[in-house]
């Protein structure tokens, strides 16, 4: 068994709690549920590579990232450094994270909160929504086909974005791009963990142009950034970088700088 199959079948058994916990009406009755979500193309530069900004503790390959973390101080200078969202780590058992986090971050939310979980249950969407989320996170390599449009056509019908995870040509087959118009592409394996940007210049030339590209994993300096920008991608998804950083608004600062378009 690899660590995303372990992964897997752990979160089979938190959507089990989940449901005795929870019906899907009781998710309406959170703080969050009928405020309307916001849309990740209105936060992405034109003149930039957009940046979404992870907030992670820990994760199964490093251990914990980031010993001293506050997940509203770093949410804070995310904003004031005008990100174009910010992604939450919710899971806990693997990665340190926690649903609460994220609902505590949408109190001050200025820009998109992306609910970065192995979401594999409607049950989940429904709680992302009522948790804040402005948009989930689908995992190709986790779901069917028929899942992923079915946990899509979910997200969609509360307002929220989906943001659809591969990371090989092999799952291109399962996606229907007129109805998953947001695509991640991780250059992080899931089941080894090795890590390579290439990923991104092979899968992006295979999307249709319409679609909106997101790198995600292996990006830490200008030189990444530069290969980067030589692909089809609109934006990147950066974490370890910024959560490993001694000064997060520095680093953010600098990483912005890199994104921007050569004229």
């Amino acid at each position: 068994m690899n660590i995303l199959e372990e992964i897997v079948g752990h979160k089979k058994d938190e959507v089990k709690k989940l449901k005795k916990k929870y019906s899907l009406l009781s998710f309406e009755e959170m703080e969050f549920f009928e405020k309307p979500a916001l849309k990740l193309k209105n936060f992405i530069p034109s003149d930039s590579l957009g940046i979404i900004a992870e907030i992670k503790k820990a994760s199964p390959s490093k251990g914990i990232i980031r010993g001293e973390f506050n997940h509203l101080k770093i949410a804070e200078t995310y904003f004031s450094e005008n990100v174009s969202a910010i992604s939450v780590l919710t899971d806990e058992n693997f990665f340190k994270g926690n649903i609460n986090f994220l609902k505590d971050i949408a109190v001050i939310k200025q820009r998109p909160l992306l609910r970065k979980d192995f979401i594999i249950d409607e049950h989940q969407v429904y709680e992302s929504k009522g948790a804040g989320a402005d948009i989930i996170l689908l995992i190709s390599e986790v779901l069917s086909k028929l899942q992923i449009q079915e946990l899509t056509c979910a997200a969609k019908e509360l307002g929220m974005d989906v943001l659809l995870e591969l990371h090989s040509k092999e799952q291109l087959s399962k996606i229907d791009f007129e109805l998953n118009t947001i695509i991640g592409i991780n250059n992080r394996n899931l089941e080894d963990f090795s890590v390579s940007l290439e990923t991104t210049k092979q899968i992006s030339s295979e999307i249709p142009s319409e679609v909106l590209i997101i790198s995600e994993s292996g990006i830490h300096n200008k030189e990444n950034i530069n290969f980067l920008r030589k692909t089809k991608i609109n934006a990147i998804l950066v974490g370890e970088h910024l959560m490993s950083s001694e000064n997060i608004s520095e680093s953010l600062k600098q990483l912005k700088e890199w994104c921007l378009v050569e004229s």
